[in-house]
């Protein structure tokens, strides 16, 4: 596993990751609706959200990027992880009816590369759920846990992103409002936190999470990806040689 990866799975065994997963968790499953018989894809590092989804859908599928790293899950059972590139998925079009990214898209190396990548895989009237740091929240703002790294969003950008690439967005939610320190106090409180910060609306949440609806028609056009480019050593140019005559010419 690559030290992203391990971080990953350090931070969600600490106490303050069991109380994030666990108040990100349920705005997720609420927005993310009945999967069953459906087929599910997980993008980024969203195994953590996942369980409850495992098996009513038809099918799970967990995409990690390649520069993220990997682990199996779910520890019991089959494994469902699966490393890969998420700007060129080895999925067919149309593959998945729900797609669930957690610590995605502030990590896509090209965001609407990604997001063109997901139209493409997700089916028709397929619904995406996204969860992002939200760009003021005191979660992006510290370094201290995974919400603190990657790109954060704003609402309004993250608006834009989904609606210029054909997804509309239908509700919005926020979560962690709970201070992100790992101290006993605060992790014991972390629900009142969370009860008391909704009252001011998502002004002092750590994270947006929102569902979008896949439209038929994909409002930018894939751009079609250049050829690698393959570096070979320069040749340089020589002398010609010329070769003594002999008497037996």
């Amino acid at each position: 596993m690559t030290p992203e990866v391990t971080r990953l799975i350090d931070f969600y065994r600490t106490p303050l990751g069991r109380i994030a997963r666990g108040l990100v968790r349920e705005p997720v499953l609420s927005l993310t609706g009945d999967v069953t018989g459906k087929r599910v894809l997980g993008l980024g590092f969203a195994s953590p959200y996942l369980r409850a989804l495992l098996e009513p859908s038809e099918r799970m599928v967990v995409l990690m990027p390649a520069r993220q790293g990997a682990s199996a899950w779910p520890r019991e059972g089959p494994n469902c992880t699966l490393m890969a590139d998420p700007l060129e998925m080895p999925f067919t079009d149309s593959s998945f009816d729900v797609i669930i990214a957690v610590h995605a898209l502030e990590h896509a190396a090209d965001a609407e590369e990604q997001m063109r990548e997901l139209w493409r895989i997700a089916a028709p009237n397929a619904r995406l759920v996204v969860v992002v740091p939200r760009r003021r929240g005191p979660w992006a703002n510290r370094d201290n846990t995974p919400f603190g790294s990657g790109n954060p969003f704003s609402r309004r950008q993250l608006d834009q992103l989904l609606r210029a690439h054909s997804f509309v967005p239908e509700v919005w939610r926020h979560a962690l409002y709970v201070p992100p320190f790992d101290w006993s106090p605060i992790v014991r409180s972390a629900r009142l936190f969370e009860k008391g910060g909704r009252l001011f609306g998502g002004a002092i949440a750590g994270v947006i999470v929102t569902v979008a609806r896949k439209q038929q028609f994909p409002a930018i056009a894939r751009r079609k990806r250049a050829e690698r480019l393959v570096r070979v050593p320069a040749l340089a140019p020589q002398t010609a040689m010329h070769l003594p005559r002999t008497d037996g010419r």
